[in-house]
């Protein structure tokens, strides 16, 4: 992958957890406005990718520029134009679905009014269980505003962490067509998923990880039916 205007420079990228490097010198390049899925076997290091680029965690080795700014030194630039769907939602439990919507909004500096939020809410499938404690929420639905959150962010950067988890079929369209609105939008997207006939269609590029390695990069379309994570694709990474 190349360009001029890069959203993703990355170069070297490692970070350990213990004594088990879970990323291991991992270089990619993303040009802006590329929809790119990340794919691997479970433990593979997608999550963890995600969570360097945005500056959820730090690496322990290696540089990255995300929307123009360095992950290390100007951390806070690179949360203010990125948005990450991560595997867990952190949610508050006791405010609605409305309150943590308002709660972000605040964060972010953004009209906060109900007017303002409800309709995310409504594009997400949940308006009419806006005003309902999180603590109700199946897997499902709490998934679905998580969604509704990263709308909000408006990042020119988009990190999702397997946004079709836990969703029904109709949730799967809903993911389909928030990508779609993220390219047209122009909007850099990195989606980890397993589901890799879903990714061929949607996503411009592909890499695959294997053990935190970059085992395998190119068009989505070309991706190997095993994902790229067979030993004999190692030599296909960065083409």
């Amino acid at each position: 992958m190349g360009g001029l205007a890069l959203a993703v420079d990355a170069s070297g990228l490692s970070r350990r957890y213990g004594r088990r490097w879970a990323l291991v010198d991992v270089s990619l390049r993303v040009p802006a406005g590329t929809v790119v899925m990340v794919t691997g076997r479970n433990g593979s290091g997608k999550s963890t990718l995600l969570r360097v680029l945005a500056t959820a965690i730090r690496a322990d080795r290696g540089t990255a520029r995300v929307a123009g700014y360095d992950i290390r030194s100007a951390a806070h630039e690179v949360r203010r134009m990125t948005a990450l769907l991560a595997h867990h939602s952190h949610l508050y439990e006791a405010l609605s679905a409305l309150q943590n919507l308002q709660v972000a909004a605040r964060f972010l500096g953004r009209d906060a009014g109900r007017s303002a939020l409800l309709p995310l809410l409504e594009e997400t499938g949940l308006a009419d269980r806006a005003e309902d404690p999180v603590s109700t929420f199946s897997a499902g639905m709490r998934r679905r505003l998580s969604l509704a959150r990263v709308l909000l962010q408006e990042g020119s950067v988009v990190l999702l962490d397997e946004p079709y988890g836990q969703l029904d079929p109709p949730g799967f369209r809903l993911v389909d067509g928030l990508l779609t609105r993220l390219r047209a939008q122009g909007a850099t997207v990195l989606m980890a998923t397993h589901l890799l006939e879903r990714g061929r269609a949607l996503c411009d590029e592909a890499i695959a990880l294997e053990e935190g390695r970059l085992v395998w990069a190119g068009r989505a379309r070309d991706l190997p039916g095993d994902g790229g994570a067979d030993p004999s694709s190692l030599g296909a990474a960065g083409a």
